[in-house]
């Protein structure tokens, strides 16, 4: 095949998701927290934060402290990740800190530790807390509500799930993953009662984003509420969750996989791979062939989800921490998630691979499965994408090309 018969064609779409930013998250999350007319302790008040890379999160987190200190509290943060970062005191601290969320900047003091206390018992084992929130005079829920990666239910990602894995660390999300995924949704529910029964919920903050994944709602909760409410915000969060514009591919080509984008590295909704042996795949989309090029920086080294891929780079493959993904991936038993794919030198090799085993037909380029408001698309897919009210496509045409064996597509404004 010649150069010239090697040239792939693509076109930029821009899928018109909903855009709803927030105008003032600082006094929407003043305002939000009180309108739940909530007797504030005096004492410590832990504030949770994850590892996602969640908009705003440094200064919805502020606010919050900000909004606890007017009250007479004394704020402070407690990264709540379950295994990540390597399931280390000082690791997590570095995730939250990667984020944006310092003491300096948040005027509050990081109190990192994976000692826990047992605050009950479940079907499939203990439930734990963070020692420090378990010390506190409250505790400050704060999380993006979304649907999860692993399980569908009424509640998935989300307050619930801070409460439960965030806040349990290691040991709690133990004793979730090990319900499998069938049965997580209930195990969900009833490890959060146990939590909610502790007594050590001030409130919750839940956060909604748009379809550019903005910050879009704050949702102030009361604890006796939060899991009717929650079950009602992830309903709500459906009208915004971005999709691929169409439902059958033959290739989509990630730039960036991570744990800032999802919980397993792609969003499994997204994508239409949950990579959980023996338990059902999502019926749509349906891909054939999948090939992911990077892992974000902010994931640091943390590739969970890598094994979802048929294909990676050898750049990707260099910048995984193998201990760290194992940890992650050991804690929620789904193995196969870990599995190294196929690895070739560069995005270009890997591209030509794909297209010589493939065809150069029903391709997508993404630049990771969070943020989906612009992609790239093979020709022949124009008129199915022409007739998706949601998608406007450039007038002319983008030639694939790639400098010292990258690829060089701009995912900005078409």
């Amino acid at each position: 095949m010649s150069e010239v018969d090697r040239i792939m064609k693509l076109y930029k779409v821009h899928q018109q998701l909903i855009s709803r930013p927030l105008a003032d998250i600082d006094a929407s999350v003043h305002r939000q927290l009180s309108s739940l007319n909530r007797s504030v302790p005096k004492g410590d008040v832990a504030v949770t934060v994850g590892s996602r890379g969640i908009s705003n999160l440094p200064r919805i987190i502020k606010a919050c402290g900000d909004w606890l200190r007017d009250h007479g509290a004394t704020p402070f943060i407690v990264p709540a990740m379950g295994s990540h970062n390597g399931a280390t005191a000082e690791g997590q601290r570095q995730m939250v800190e990667s984020l944006g969320v310092t003491e300096v900047a948040m005027n509050m003091p990081i109190r990192s530790s994976m000692e826990v206390v047992q605050i009950g018992e479940v079907r499939t084992g203990a439930v734990y807390m963070d020692r420090h929130c378990s010390e506190a005079a409250g505790v400050l829920v704060v999380n993006r509500v979304k649907l999860h990666t692993c399980f569908a239910g009424p509640i998935q990602s989300g307050l619930t799930k801070m409460m439960v894995v965030g806040m349990g660390k290691i040991r709690s999300a133990q004793t979730f993953h090990s319900a499998g995924a069938a049965a997580m949704k209930d195990m969900l529910l009833e490890m959060g009662q146990c939590v909610l029964d502790s007594g050590r919920i001030l409130a919750g903050l839940a956060i909604l984003e748009d379809g550019f994944d903005e910050t879009a709602e704050l949702h102030a909760i009361r604890p006796a509420e939060i899991l009717q409410r929650e079950t009602e915000l992830l309903e709500h969060h459906r009208s915004y969750f971005p999709r691929l514009p169409l439902d059958d591919l033959n290739v989509l080509i990630v730039d960036a996989i991570g744990k800032t984008y999802s919980g397993t590295g792609m969003d499994t909704n997204v994508i239409g791979r949950r990579g959980i042996a023996g338990f059902e795949d999502l019926k749509t989309p349906r891909i054939r062939t999948i090939g992911a090029l990077s892992l974000t920086p902010a994931s640091q080294g943390n590739a969970i989800g890598v094994g979802l891929a048929d294909f990676i780079t050898q750049r990707l493959r260099s910048e995984i921490n193998e201990h760290k993904t194992f940890i992650n991936t050991l804690t929620t038993g789904d193995m196969d998630r870990a599995k190294i794919p196929a690895t070739l030198a560069d995005d270009e090799t890997l591209i030509r691979t794909i297209e010589e085993r493939y065809g150069s037909h029903r391709w997508m380029f993404i630049p990771n499965t969070l943020h989906l408001g612009e992609l790239y698309v093979s020709e022949d897919l124009i008129p199915e994408i022409a007739a998706n009210p949601v998608c406007r496509i450039a007038e002319k045409p983008t030639i694939l090309t790639f400098q010292n064996g990258r690829q060089q597509l701009s995912f900005g404004t078409p």
